[in-house]
């Protein structure tokens, strides 16, 4: 497989009243056209802000990213990203919402009749898949945060994006629905060929989704290691893999990597001085 993304000796730093705060340092990584490639790391390696970067909503401060060898300079049509927070117009209805690429201008000039037609169809379509439509005519501030998160997911793979960008996507979904979620989201894109980026706090769910885990360290955010996921490929993946020996192990190599990192290890005689304050 081609390289679909090349991130080159990326860099960040945020302006601050004390100085410049380094968020991210000589990040380096590829992701093929097709692969699913999951970010983790304890909080503050600067996940959410890598991919913003990709998404052209950032601009790094040094190094590069690229998409089929082309800079990212912007937001593009060739990206989509699903945002932690929904990001939904509330005086737009669930259909709207989800239909709202096109409507905007740049993207009805490019749009042929036929490719309009289509568009309506994967509309309809994606709404039944994400459970939708008894709500396609309300509006967001009616629904659940799960379901305001389907139509935002639905609203990202309606274009179908050379690259969907996903930022803990699955957060406000409740376990039972978050699972099915993950089959679906596995399902389309293995067979459209997505390329995903898909940044998650939780292991289970990257090592289920992934082909490769790439785990995040803070302190500036850098790559602490790469984990290939050699599990069977999306479409026979099911539920039940959770429980397979050899994913348990490498949920907790992986769990593991994060902890080390983090700065949060348990020290009981730190426990033991500070108990002994009282």
């Amino acid at each position: 497989m081609s390289d679909k993304l090349l991130v080159r000796g990326l860099g960040k730093k945020f302006a601050t009243r004390s100085g410049p705060y380094p968020a991210l340092a000589d990040i380096s990584f590829t992701a093929a056209a097709g692969e699913f490639v999951a970010l983790v790391g304890a909080s503050g390696c600067g996940k959410s802000t890598l991919l913003r970067i990709i998404a052209g909503l950032e601009q790094p401060s040094s190094g590069a990213a690229f998409i089929d060898g082309n800079p990212i300079t912007g937001p593009a049509r060739d990206r989509a990203m699903v945002f932690q927070d929904y990001s939904l117009y509330p005086w737009l209805t669930v259909l709207e919402n989800i239909c709202f690429s096109r409507r905007l201008s740049a993207n009805r000039k490019r749009e042929t009749p036929a490719e309009a037609a289509s568009a309506g169809r994967r509309s309809l379509l994606l709404l039944e898949l994400m459970g939708l439509e008894r709500v396609r005519d309300a509006h967001p501030h009616a629904l659940s945060g799960g379901m305001r998160q389907r139509v935002a997911i639905a609203r990202a793979l309606l274009s179908k994006p050379e690259l969907l960008l996903m930022d803990e996507p699955f957060g406000a979904l409740d376990a039972q629905t978050r699972e099915v979620m993950h089959d679906l989201i596995l399902h389309i894109v293995a067979l459209e060929k997505r390329t995903v980026l898909f940044v998650t706090h939780d292991v289970q769910e990257a090592v289920y989704l992934a082909d490769r885990v790439i785990v995040l360290a803070p302190g500036p955010g850098h790559i602490d290691s790469a984990w290939r996921i050699a599990l069977p490929p999306a479409l026979e993946r099911t539920q039940d893999l959770k429980l397979a020996p050899e994913f348990l192990a490498l949920e907790r190599q992986i769990l593991g990597r994060i902890r080390a990192t983090s700065g949060l290890q348990s020290d009981l005689a730190a426990l033991q001085r500070l108990t002994a304050q009282h």
